[in-house]
């Protein structure tokens, strides 16, 4: 991708920028597809009414060679030591549309960790998406990467945060930067949550519309060295992570949530077949869990029945609401914001299913069904394909021609393998 154009900003210091590069035209075609594509349509600024009173924008956090802005949330009432969790805003996005529809503040507000806010704009990337794609941006060290990890050593300086508890999270393109915060910094981050987002370095052998959509099937042993790549001498305990993704997703595939399970997984030393499963929330959102040798959670994907692309929210005052759906891509769902605070471990003990459906505690692998065309039982993970032919994911079970005019019904038990079962799945 050819330099992009990078702004000069005012600072407490008399700070002059290097060399500023004029975005080059495919640079502008490729940030302009990845808006549609990694962040859909152009979002409406948030109301007036609803901004983020508490948003405090942090001049001066270093030397920031990835050009981003760095914003504070801090609760009226905040923590000794506070932990503190980095949020990543999705292309067209900004920083305060994030903290204002996500619902995190409500959380920080209870429970007294600070937020950081990291913000991207069109002088980095014609559609405000962070470069994830972008190998100046994604390693330790370098770029984009590099700027938020000082915003997270300027928070512990500035704010007192707790080194040993600090987290990221992100939507779309903020959930592939957050993959690349987890593999380029492991001994930063205690653990993160990838919403609707990419596995580390899926564009070292394609590029980021084929991450994307249709997605990449890599082993995970090789997803796993791509974030043992990423800083060779590490030798500490890897992040927990926890993977978001709406089953309709049609910008970031929803087979992208089972790569990055086979990339964590495989880090971590673990196989791909879920320890624990069970349904939480009000839409049903079912939740794999995998187990370390401790009995901890190192990896789970929780995959939202029915929604598209975005971070899922449940508007209202109920002890498991959160967000708004003020803009485009907080959709109304489940408070995800509440189920990945209590991942990190910030609001006590959040793992009894909410109010919805409950898996049977007797038949805890009780089947899920799916009936759709061969094309979408690909594009969700639930198949594979090959020569023309679709193949049901785990069980191999022929399926017919790849096509959207061949329908099929697949029972899926244990969770991530599949049988055919027209007419018969309960």
């Amino acid at each position: 991708m050819p330099p992009r154009q990078r702004r000069e900003r005012p600072c407490g210091r008399a700070r002059v920028r290097a060399t500023v590069h004029r975005l080059g035209r495919s640079a502008g075609r490729l940030g302009t597809a990845l808006a549609v594509a990694a962040g859909g349509l152009l979002l409406s600024p948030a109301p007036a009414a609803q901004a983020a009173a508490g948003l405090e924008r942090v001049a001066d956090f270093g030397a920031d060679p990835g050009n981003l802005d760095m914003y504070v949330y801090r609760p009226a009432s905040p923590a000794p030591d506070p932990a503190v969790v980095v949020a990543l805003h999705g292309c067209t996005q900004s920083a305060r549309v994030y903290a204002d529809n996500a619902g995190l503040t409500a959380f920080a507000d209870r429970h007294g960790f600070l937020l950081v806010f990291a913000g991207t704009t069109s002088a980095n990337n014609v559609s405000s998406c962070f470069n994830w794609f972008q190998a100046t941006d994604n390693r330790r060290g370098q770029g984009e990467a590099a700027s938020i990890r000082q915003m997270v050593a300027h928070a512990e300086t500035a704010y007192g945060a707790d080194p040993a508890r600090t987290f990221v999270t992100g939507l779309s393109a903020g959930g592939a930067m957050t993959s690349v915060m987890l593999a380029a910094y492991p001994d930063v981050f205690e653990a993160g949550a990838v919403i609707a987002g990419l596995p580390y370095d899926c564009t070292r052998d394609t590029g980021p519309f084929v991450c994307m959509n249709p997605g990449t099937d890599r082993t995970p042993e090789v997803w796993a060295q791509r974030v043992r790549d990423a800083y060779p001498s590490y030798a500490g305990p890897w992040p927990r992570v926890a993977v978001w993704h709406g089953d309709a997703d049609g910008t970031v595939a929803p087979v992208n949530a089972r790569e990055l399970r086979d990339q964590w997984t495989a880090v971590h030393g673990l196989g791909q077949t879920p320890d624990r499963t069970s349904v939480i929330g009000p839409s049903g959102t079912r939740r794999e869990q995998y187990l370390d040798g401790s009995g901890n959670v190192a990896v789970e994907v929780d995959r939202v029945p029915s929604i598209g692309h975005g971070t899922p929210v449940d508007p209202g005052s109920g002890p498991q609401q959160c967000g708004r759906t003020g803009t485009a891509h907080f959709i109304d769902s489940i408070c995800s914001s509440l189920w990945v605070s209590g991942f990190f471990g910030l609001t006590g003990d959040v793992d009894d299913p909410g109010p919805g459906p409950d898996p049977d505690p007797g038949d805890p692998e009780a089947p899920v069904c799916w009936t759709d065309s061969n094309y979408a039982h690909v594009r969700a993970g639930r198949a594979t394909t090959a020569g023309g032919y679709t193949y049901a994911k785990g069980s191999g079970q022929y399926m017919g021609l790849y096509n959207t005019f061949v329908t099929h019904t697949l029972k899926e038990s244990p969770a991530g393998h599949y049988v055919v079962a027209d007419g018969s799945c309960p």
